[in-house]
């Protein structure tokens, strides 16, 4: 890591006592933290990422890039589109993975990224999109922040305040949030 960067930017790494730079990758896929209101067709669409604009005004003193994979809401995921997303992260030098994704299917995309070693994963998304006054999206996404930073390697789910188990996790559509499950159920 070149000595130019930015003290604010660096973490001293436990093991060895060499400076390293923290970073997290964001890897976004659409769903409702994505869409955007279009007034001449009077529905919504999903847009460019919004996980840029709520870590900008964040002002966070890590390092970040952020790729857009997808920009899909996530009924319309395939298998195909699960398969693209693990072999983004798989292939992804960085530890930290963020991933922004719709709430409907994220813990089918949570589930099949299981097993992929020596990375902490965590997906999180809102139920309202981010560019609205009152969105969850930003906590969610300071959550998630947090939680790929503190959590052992593997795959979580960061909704409503919480750290989910994928494989014991499901969307209550009733209630409109997160909450554990019964493998049976999820």
């Amino acid at each position: 890591m070149p000595d130019s960067q930015p003290t604010s930017l660096r973490s001293r790494h436990a093991d060895n006592g060499v400076v390293t730079q923290m970073r997290i990758k964001f890897f976004t896929t659409g769903g409702t933290i994505d869409k955007v209101y279009f007034d001449a067709k009077s529905e919504f669409q999903v847009g460019p990422p919004q996980v840029e604009e709520v870590v900008k005004e964040a002002n966070v003193t890590f390092a970040y890039e952020i790729e857009s994979i997808l920009q899909k809401d996530s009924l319309d995921m395939t298998d195909g589109d699960r398969q693209l997303i693990r072999q983004k992260v798989v292939a992804e030098p960085c530890p930290l993975v963020v991933v922004t994704h719709g709430t409907d299917t994220m813990v089918q995309t949570a589930q099949a990224l299981l097993g992929i070693p020596e990375k902490t994963i965590v997906l999180t998304g809102s139920m309202q999109p981010a560019r609205f006054r009152s969105t969850d999206a930003v906590f969610n996404i300071g959550a998630a922040i947090g939680a790929v930073q503190s959590l052992s390697c593997g795959v979580y789910i960061v909704m409503n305040g919480r750290v989910f188990d994928p494989l014991r996790t499901r969307k209550n559509l009733e209630e409109n949030r997160f909450e554990e499950s019964s493998p049976a159920q999820a």
